[in-house]
């Protein structure tokens, strides 16, 4: 089968090439049910994709249209889902007097379910073989959870920065709502970005544009930003690290490390947040009556 299998991405391409199965050869004929077979998975793709879409508007839909083709490419390869065959019995039938299909136009002996788990288990091939990158969802289910997920790597983080790992954890808690709220793509998964970093002009990797709430000279207003995605925890730690150490406006803040409240206010007046409160509610997170129990027990679990 052609590689390309956007060759014939259109109903015009599939016909001529129909017509050409007809009057050459059982090899045209067999590219023609293959193409045709490919098309039926990417349209079905697409259904599912569009059925389960919470937040559409979200949605970059470039590298998901070329996931959906490298997973319609691997599902017809070699014997395919059966309905290149069942096209080949068609064709054959339309140069003789025989029905070509019943009359309800069912294709007899495929389960729609059959489809479905194909597909499932092609994707979770292509992912593990590397071929698409596979972002890790996160969503805990409570505040002890997120303590727990997330000190690891605040852990890791401190370490570079200097600074109490539980600032981190703290930080993240007020930026997603303790993991209820973390930005989410069309499809629900979590963008892994636990400190509202923004995707600016040097940002290469992947974005989700959301409207969120900045304040300008004390006042609050909606606009909508762009927000960096990250493929799991460990990265969007490692890119705040980066963002920290790497900038020229957070030396002070690096400097204080060592003061939770020192670091934080520092943040705050390097223009981290526009949120005129942010460092305080940081610190009322730290100072929370359960704070310190989630961590001991995050500890305790280690």
């Amino acid at each position: 089968m052609t590689d390309n299998i956007s060759m014939y991405s259109d109903f015009a391409g599939l016909a001529k090439l129909r017509e050409d199965a007809k009057a050459k050869s059982p090899e045209a004929a067999r590219e023609a049910a293959q193409q045709f077979e490919a098309l039926f998975v990417q349209m079905m793709l697409q259904s599912m994709r569009s059925a389960s879409s919470v937040l559409g508007e979200q949605r970059d839909t470039t590298y998901e249209e070329m996931f959906d083709r490298q997973i319609a490419l691997e599902l017809t390869r070699g014997k395919g889902l059966g309905i290149a065959d069942l096209l080949m019995k068609q064709l054959a039938l339309e140069g003789s007097d025989a029905t070509a299909l019943p009359e309800d136009g069912v294709f007899l002996g495929l389960d729609p379910n059959d489809f479905r788990q194909a597909i499932e288990t092609s994707r979770n091939e292509v992912l593990a073989a590397g071929q698409v990158p596979q972002r890790r969802d996160w969503q805990p289910t409570g505040r002890d959870e997120f303590v727990r997920d997330l000190l690891p790597h605040a852990e890791k983080a401190a370490e570079t920065l200097g600074v109490d790992p539980r600032v981190l954890v703290a930080q993240a808690a007020l930026e997603t709502g303790w993991g209820q709220h973390v930005i989410r793509d069309g499809n629900g998964l979590s963008s892994n970005n636990l400190f509202g970093i923004k995707a600016t002009g040097r940002w290469k990797g992947q974005h989700l544009s959301i409207p969120t709430l900045e304040y300008e000279n004390g006042v609050a207003q909606r606009l909508r930003e762009n927000f960096r995605v990250y493929d799991d925890l460990a990265e969007g730690f490692a890119d705040y690290v980066n963002l920290i150490s790497g900038s020229e406006r957070y030396t002070e803040a690096v400097r204080k490390a060592g003061e939770p409240e020192a670091y934080l206010d520092a943040l705050q007046e390097a223009g981290y947040a526009t949120d005129p409160n942010y460092a305080n509610k940081i610190k009322a997170i730290l100072r929370g009556p359960d704070f310190g129990d989630y961590v001991a027990q995050a500890k305790d679990s280690t």
